[in-house]
């Protein structure tokens, strides 16, 4: 006979026994903005958007750089095309190259224009990364392995800078310390370290994952990309037109966080001091207010926040293209 109290406590734990599993002992990231199938499907609408020149140097430069086949791949090797392949290598390297702050940036919540520069830190962030990664692809001196992980770089870059979350500070780790039920699902707190004041699932996660893989339903990152495509194929020209302008992007990247993510959210959460916190413990305890305050998201939020996200990915996949259509035009 089975120890029913034994079984409910286990279950209970099982969702954070999955993460602790995956996060820590296969070393993938905490957080990787959109998720595997979100990057992939920014790839994939980015090349119906290539042009001939740019589609050939991608395939020349990731082709004669392949990834290392011994790197432990966070979302597998579950495709030959190398552009959505590459969308998520940046995640599988950025413990080892120390480069996390590259996926980013802090814009405080309640700022709604400005010079970038200040929220960008000494070790960078998404902003000031993709003009690096866009100077190294643009130069054909540089090493051709540095040109193809430029490429690599960009394609996941850009993406991040579309997600939300990704692109505001409200002193809450991007939304990782705002728990939240998501449906059916009550957060939980960390079983093996509860001091730090992390649940699963929050905020940052349901967005990075949960809506876009709840909108996508029983699709996969090509179908995605094809049917976004198609649904915002009137507005490709004007997207086009307005030209490469990254500080813009992520102004509205940010606002997009505070009007779809937070402003959205069933109770309203107010604007924290202007600080980085290192965990959810700091902060006057963030993730214990947070959690106090029980919020929980249903299919209201998540057919918002889906509209949401469709714009950032589609806008994501025509922009990188953009960026590597001007990369090839350079060094022809």
């Amino acid at each position: 006979m089975c120890d029913c109290g034994k079984v409910a406590k286990i279950s209970r734990l099982v969702p954070w026994i999955v993460v602790c599993l995956f996060v820590g002992l296969l070393g993938g990231p905490a957080a990787q903005a959109w998720g595997c199938k979100g990057h992939q499907t920014v790839a994939a609408i980015a090349e119906k958007h290539l042009t001939p020149e740019a589609r050939q140097m991608i395939q020349k430069l990731l082709g004669e750089n392949p990834i290392d086949a011994k790197l432990r791949r966070w979302c597998g090797n579950a495709t030959t095309d190398l552009l959505v392949d590459a969308s998520t290598w940046p995640d599988d390297v950025r413990n080892e190259r120390k480069n996390g702050s590259w996926h980013y940036i802090d814009i405080p919540r309640g700022k709604h224009k400005g010079d970038l520069n200040e929220y960008c830190g000494t070790e960078g962030c998404v902003t000031r990364a993709i003009e690096e990664q866009r100077a190294i692809l643009k130069d054909k001196s540089v090493d051709p392995l540095k040109r193809a992980e430029a490429i690599r770089y960009l394609i996941h870059f850009v993406g991040d800078m579309h997600q939300p979350l990704h692109a505001i500070n409200n002193a809450d780790n991007g939304g990782n310390c705002v728990p939240v039920k998501y449906f059916r699902h009550d957060p939980l707190p960390n079983p093996l370290h509860p001091e730090r004041e992390d649940y699963s699932p929050n905020l940052h996660q349901v967005w990075d994952t949960e809506i876009v893989e709840r909108d996508m339903e029983i699709s996969n990152p090509f179908r995605y990309a094809d049917e976004l495509d198609e649904k915002f194929h009137a507005q490709t020209a004007a997207l086009e037109a307005a030209g490469i302008h990254v500080e813009t992007w992520a102004w509205e990247s940010h606002e997009r966080a505070e009007t779809a993510v937070y402003d959205a959210l069933p109770e309203k959460i107010g604007i924290e001091p202007d600080l980085k916190p290192q965990g959810c413990a700091e902060n006057n305890h963030m993730g214990k207010r947070m959690f106090e305050k029980h919020l929980a998201v249903g299919e209201a939020y998540q057919n918002n926040a889906a509209k949401a996200a469709q714009d950032g990915l589609w806008q994501a996949g025509v922009r990188l293209a953009m960026i590597l259509n001007h990369a090839a035009e350079a060094v022809n």
